[in-house]
């Protein structure tokens, strides 16, 4: 625990079984008890920091991976030979055997020499496709006779016993993709764990349905790579601000080929669908719609035969709809389930199958996570939710009739929950801020069954380690906000130390948690002498959509002057620097560094704003509109989130950093702040890395950090920068 120089009452935590019991002890007395309890113990160096963690520090902790049924969960466990091998481990008893999948069952299929590959549970590999195009995406159908790609923006099947192709599409070109998504789409509304895919088999396997985008009118932004002699362009057909997006239609084709059906929409109209979803017979298929503005969510029933819709949900709201994630169907037509923020907190309701509610399942002000379970033989929700704390999650279960929730995890920790296929049993991977990760066996009943891990080392004890602190700070409007804290290792009386504030700052993105934080980069700064701090703002996810609705038209603006207020407590408290208040993030957080560094010029001295946002207008229609609405709808709003605008407030010293091929925030943005800042004759820096994306790996990597590191040693820390760092 850091020292405070102040005199204040702290506390230790003292643990019984899963109780906490809180003893206050007085600042001088933990002042010389840290004093001398340090000057006993050993410290890290770099090689153990950078290089190797010293034997004992840590233990290596189980992976669990999920469960292999009710009664058994199963752990990645490495071989003698370094190989992985999966483990189905008993519950109750422990018991533990080499994991083996059914027979018959949970083949994979990849692709591999861009042909379609089937692999059964027992290792035998079958070549499905064989041609010179690439499929992508192969899918297998639920009953595993099929699987669907795409090729060449086309939409194909092959029959996994005959090998025989079924072609779906044939229009597919470089601005028709079919079951391949748009940019912005992949970007946005189905996520990038879908890998472009956007199709989707019915539960029966008769039926796929897929989207349909023509980028016909969409503008190409030109991406410039300097590979060769003569370089090369990439053109990305990607919707700004305001721009014209994809025309999307929605289909659905039976398996074994012919017309496909198309769901009764116009494509001409301004609108978006987000991810479908099937009901459990397969006989229906529910799509998600939204106009540009996306303030209005509705649900279609959509049938298979005719493409003719029914509107089954309708949520309106002053600012924006979030797309549902998942939609939950009771058995026996007895209604579904979604979780919303209508209200202002995340929450759990059940609907009738014609879309009138019958229960509002949760309420309250704080936030349902995810639904992970119903028993609807016991009429029983199991859910996490961030309700005793707004920085930790917890899992509880509650009646479908709604009521009050019962918590299942313990004590003042964050909890991780895997839950069993039937409600049974979880493990849960659980820590805080001062207490290193540790994994646990439960029953729903909150019965500790067994302790499967703990990550600190027999020799953790041993060394002088920085932690951090969980404060809050208050905003000019009144709203109290987190922070975390790591106050510098060896911290003199009357010193002055320089801050580090690391932040992303987007919507419901929030990084201030009582978590373990594994991070032994932290430890190094921190002895040589940095306060680290993390900060969310109030559209961070703390106050629920509460908190974010203030951000809407105006994104950036309620974030940044959080962050002033954050860093204005700072520097009233003992030992900060306020001529070194560094602040640095990456792409929301390269936005809001940029802004730290012109809005608010007046708190914050120094910044690295890595793969920023300058102008909303410059970033993606979907993203960007959801917060702002167009450009054309909202002139002013744009102006004042521009950094540009606010570029001669400049006066501290900012690095911005780029990658020239970066196709999720274009470079564009850093170019124009770089020549806004040089025709006001202002001084900063900046640094390319050729060819790289929206963030980097590899070398480019180390480069990158250590190049942080030398900003911080010479404009922070004022002195050398260390040796260490230049050696291989």
């Amino acid at each position: 625990m850091q020292m405070r120089l102040q005199l204040q009452t702290s506390q230790l935590i003292m643990r019984s079984k899963h109780k906490i019991l809180p003893v206050a002890i007085t600042g001088l007395a933990m002042l010389a008890m840290s004093h001398s309890a340090s000057a006993q113990k050993k410290e890290l160096g770099f090689e153990d920091i950078f290089k190797r963690p010293p034997a004992g520090l840590t233990n290596q902790l189980p992976f669990v991976t999920g469960w292999a049924d009710n009664d058994a969960y199963l752990e990645m466990r490495r071989e003698a030979n370094g190989s992985m091998k999966t483990w189905k481990v008993n519950a109750l008893t422990g018991k533990d055997e080499v994991y083996v999948p059914p027979v018959g069952t949970h083949n994979t299929v990849f692709v591999r020499e861009n042909d379609v590959f089937i692999k059964s549970p027992e290792g035998v590999e079958t070549r499905l496709t064989n041609d010179k195009e690439e499929e992508k995406n192969p899918t297998l159908s639920p009953d595993e006779k099929f699987v669907a790609f795409t090729r060449n923006n086309n939409l194909y099947s092959v029959e996994v016993a005959s090998k025989k192709e079924t072609q779906y599409t044939t229009d597919g070109s470089d601005v028709i993709y079919n079951g391949w998504a748009s940019w912005v789409y992949f970007e946005e509304i189905l996520g990038r764990p879908t890998r472009y895919r956007a199709f989707w088999w019915s539960p029966d396997s008769k039926n796929i349905a897929y989207m349909r985008f023509d980028d016909t009118k969409v503008p190409v932004f030109p991406i410039y790579s300097e590979k060769g002699q003569h370089g090369y362009l990439e053109n990305t057909r990607y919707p700004k601000a305001g721009d014209p997006n994809p025309e999307v239609k929605v289909g659905i084709v039976p398996v074994g080929g012919g017309a496909t059906v198309w769901a009764d929409f116009n494509p001409k109209d301004d609108q978006y669908f987000g991810t479908p979803f099937w009901t459990p017979d397969g006989s229906t298929l529910w799509l998600q719609w939204m106009p540009r503005q996306q303030d209005n969510l509705k649900i279609y029933a959509i049938n298979p035969a005719t493409g003719a819709k029914k509107e089954v949900y309708d949520e309106k709201q002053k600012t924006w709809v979030d797309w549902f994630k998942d939609v939950y169907f009771l058995q026996g037509g007895k209604g579904f389930m979604v979780m919303s923020d209508k209200s202002g907190w995340d929450h759990i309701y059940h609907y009738n199958m014609d879309g009138s509610l019958k229960t509002q399942i949760t309420n309250g002000n704080w936030r349902v996570k995810d639904v992970l379970y119903v028993d609807e033989k016991k009429q029983l929700v199991y859910f996490t939710a961030r309700k005793e704390a707004t920085t930790r999650f917890d899992l509880y279960k509650v009646s479908l009739k709604g009521g009050a929730p019962t918590r299942l995890t313990f004590g003042d920790f964050s909890h991780d929950v895997k839950l069993s296929p039937n409600g049974t049993y979880f493990v849960t991977t659980y820590s805080n801020l001062k207490t290193p990760t540790r994994i646990a066996l439960l029953n729903t009943n909150g019965k500790v069954i067994k302790e499967l891990g703990n990550a600190k080392g027999a020799e953790f004890d041993n060394y002088n380690l920085a932690t951090n602190d969980l404060r809050t700070y208050k905003t000019r409007d009144g709203l109290e906000l987190p922070m975390t804290i790591m106050w510098p290792l060896h911290m003199e009386a009357g010193k002055k130390y320089p801050v580090i504030i690391s932040i992303y700052g987007g919507p419901d993105a929030g990084t201030v948690y009582d978590t373990w934080k594994n991070d032994l980069s932290a430890q190094w700064l921190s002895k040589e002498g940095i306060i680290q701090v993390a900060v969310d703002n109030r559209a961070g996810g703390h106050l629920g959509k509460v908190g974010m609705n203030y951000i809407h038209r105006n994104l950036g603006i309620h974030e940044i002057e959080d962050f002033m207020d954050a860093a204005k407590w700072l520097t009233t408290q003992a030992g900060v620097d306020a001529s070194k208040m560094c602040i640095t993030g990456g792409s929301f957080g390269g936005y809001m560094t940029a802004m730290a560094l012109t809005y608010g010029a007046d708190v914050f001295t120094h910044g690295i704003a890595n793969y920023s946002v300058t102008d909303w207008a410059l970033y993606d229609s979907h993203y960007t509109e959801r917060y702002m609405d167009t450009p054309q709808e909202n002139p002013e709003g744009y102006k004042n989130t521009n950094v540009m605008t606010h570029a001669e407030k400049y006066k501290g010293l900012l690095r911005i950093v780029h990658g020239t091929m970066d196709d999720n925030v274009h470079m564009q943005n850093s170019i124009q702040l770089v020549d806004k800042l040089e025709n006001l004759n202002k001084h900063f820096e900046f640094m390319v890395y050729p060819g790289e994306r929206h963030g980097w790996g590899g070398v480019k990597r180390i480069h990158s950090r250590d190049e942080s590191y030398r900003f911080y040693y010479q404009n922070l820390l004022n002195k050398p920068f260390p040796a260490a760092f230049n050696q291989k």
